[in-house]
């Protein structure tokens, strides 16, 4: 009888130890961050959107509805074959519930594992409007570009632009920029002399700097990713062609607010239309930026608050499922769901799954020794234009 009894109690100690992890796993709900944090242009991307998830977390604690968060953040390189890799291995291996996705070659990678998986999945990076058609499992916090360059075409017909050169990266966001602002430029009357595209990787700008000059349109509209529209912007005005009368406008990746202030006076009066700038007046904002810098010694920019609003659309599902994580339920309470965020009054479409939001038209100035996009105009609730083009 005693060592019957010993080895009953044996067992049970060894089991309660188990039973404690199981539970504990099952009140934890873990997502899965797949970003670029290393590679060329685009490790700022993995800097803003930890940083803004991070703080999103200290503002509002880690447990949701009785649920623990976890964050499990991976680095994709921004490359495609990773995140495939990535996210499989994190929806089998480490049980995530919900998936943040990043860039636009990585989002689209995954589309198919996530619809497959019925992984709710919010795009807190890529601005092809392409994106969240690929799953029906994927919402977007971030933007499209075609939201900002269609507004840009409408501005710069109403003034002054006349004949213009477009120029944008020959990827899925670069081309939407381009169809987005030549539908609306030329809505308004004005001409699109000539229309080039470079590539993506490794890109030399120096040729189609020469075309620029060589054609010599009034304007010239600009899109680049990551790091790159600043070192265009930056040789554009080494090689005198800001001397030259050709005005640069483009999507607010021109004048980053992560880099623009390390790229100097002759960035001063160059116009962009975007969703967000750091110098936003808003209450909200500004102690969004506060925290944001306090917390990590640098702006916070756009593509932060994709990470940081993204995180907004998570807790509120699992505040609205009770903390349940089933696919088709959180992605039901993410549809529709409209709330004030540091760049304004936003929402998600319960349609299409993709954000409507502000686009704001902006000069660069200097306020206070610094270089900032500053607001003139507001274009309220902008929907994606490349969506309404295809209905």
């Amino acid at each position: 009888m005693l060592r019957r009894s010993f080895l009953v109690a044996a067992l049970t100690a060894a089991v309660v130890p188990f039973a404690a992890v199981d539970v504990f796993a099952q009140d934890t709900v873990k997502i899965g961050i797949s970003i670029p944090m290393t590679g060329a242009g685009f490790n700022a991307v993995g800097r803003q959107i930890t940083a803004a998830i991070r703080l999103y977390m200290q503002q509002h604690g880690d447990t949701v509805a009785g649920r623990k968060i976890e964050v499990i953040t991976r680095d994709d390189g921004g490359v495609a074959d990773n995140a495939r890799r990535i996210v499989q291995e994190m929806i089998v291996n480490d049980k995530v519930a919900i998936i943040g996705a990043g860039i636009t070659p990585t989002a689209l990678a995954i589309a198919q594992i996530v619809t497959q998986a019925k992984i709710p999945t919010v795009v807190m990076v890529s601005g092809a409007s392409i994106t969240v058609d690929r799953s029906p499992y994927m919402v977007r916090t971030s933007f499209t570009l075609g939201q900002s360059s269609g507004i840009m075409g409408e501005w710069a017909a109403k003034n002054g632009s006349k004949r213009v050169v477009t120029l944008v990266n020959d990827w899925a966001p670069g081309i939407e920029a381009e169809t987005a602002f030549k539908a609306s430029f030329a809505a308004g009357g004005g001409q699109i002399v000539e229309s080039m595209r470079i590539p993506l990787a490794n890109p030399d700008f120096a040729p189609f700097l020469q075309r620029i000059r060589d054609i010599g349109p009034d304007t010239a509209f600009i899109y680049f990713p990551g790091t790159q529209a600043g070192i265009f912007a930056k040789q554009f005005a080494e090689r005198g062609l800001g001397q030259s009368g050709i005005k640069v406008i483009g999507p607010g990746d021109l004048t980053d607010d992560d880099e623009l202030n390390g790229l100097g006076d002759q960035m001063l009066g160059m116009i962009t239309a975007h969703q967000y700038s750091a110098l936003h007046d808003s209450p909200m904002n500004k102690a969004y930026v506060a925290a944001f810098k306090q917390a990590n010694n640098f702006r916070p920019n756009f593509i932060s608050l994709g990470g940081y609003d993204g995180m907004h659309v998570i807790y509120e599902a699992l505040k609205k499922t009770g903390g349940k994580t089933d696919g088709d339920a959180l992605l039901a309470a993410m549809k529709g769901m409209r709330w004030e965020s540091p760049r304004g009054m936003i929402s998600i479409d319960p349609d299409t799954r993709d954000i409507v939001q502000n686009i704001y038209m902006r000069k660069v100035e200097k306020v206070n020794g610094e270089l900032y996009n500053v607001e003139f105009q507001t274009f309220e609730a902008v929907k994606d234009p490349m969506k309404s083009a295809k209905k």
